[in-house]
């Protein structure tokens, strides 16, 4: 099933303007700060932290604009941020004593390279109207039982809160990622 519409970008965070916008019924998850901490010192992959500042022309990594899973925000100019890999079903699992064996992904996110307030939004993030995401559902072994692909309409938030309340009406879905289509990366979570 495929949700669509499309115009003006709106992920632009509230010091920028953007109205405030009613709490969703399904809660936007950030990465928790004690997952962050561990991310700053060796990512899922194994790597150190490498903290660069972000600039306009896209140097040393191009990612003004990309969003920020530590604060559900998009990266400003002169932020220093870093690139990192990240696994975010193996940290849900290791919690809930799920096993999702093959089904455990590790991909490229950007944090804040320093401790940072976390999200001041309640808003669903990233909500562009035209841009495309994966909806994928996990059972509560952290294996895949279904997911589409979303195009964020107009009215984002209504949009999410939509598509969320079609993955949960599944009773085996206790945990939803959000993704970006393009590249697969990691956005968001929702739980049930």
């Amino acid at each position: 099933m495929t949700t669509s519409s499309s115009t003006a970008p709106t992920d632009a965070s509230p010091a920028q303007g953007r109205t405030a916008q009613p709490v969703p019924s399904r809660r936007p998850r950030a990465i928790p700060e004690e997952h962050l901490a561990q991310l700053r010192s060796r990512d899922d992959a194994g790597n150190a932290m490498r903290p660069f500042v972000a600039t306009p022309d896209g140097l040393p990594i191009d990612s003004v604009g990309s969003p920020l899973r530590c604060c559900l925000r998009s990266i400003r100019g002169g932020e220093r941020v870093a690139l990192v890999s990240y696994a975010p079903l193996r940290r849900w699992a290791a919690r809930t004593g799920a096993d999702p064996g093959a089904y455990d992904e590790v991909g490229p996110i950007f944090i804040h390279a320093d401790p940072c307030p976390g999200p001041s939004d309640t808003s669903y993030p990233f909500a562009r109207p035209g841009a495309l995401r994966t909806i994928r559902r996990y059972d509560s072994r952290g294996h895949i039982v279904g997911g589409q692909q979303f195009r964020i309409p107009e009215d984002a938030q209504d949009g999410f809160a939509r598509v969320l309340d079609h993955a949960f009406g599944d009773p085996r879905v206790v945990l939803v990622h959000v993704r970006a289509l393009e590249y697969g990366c990691f956005q968001f979570e929702v739980r049930r």
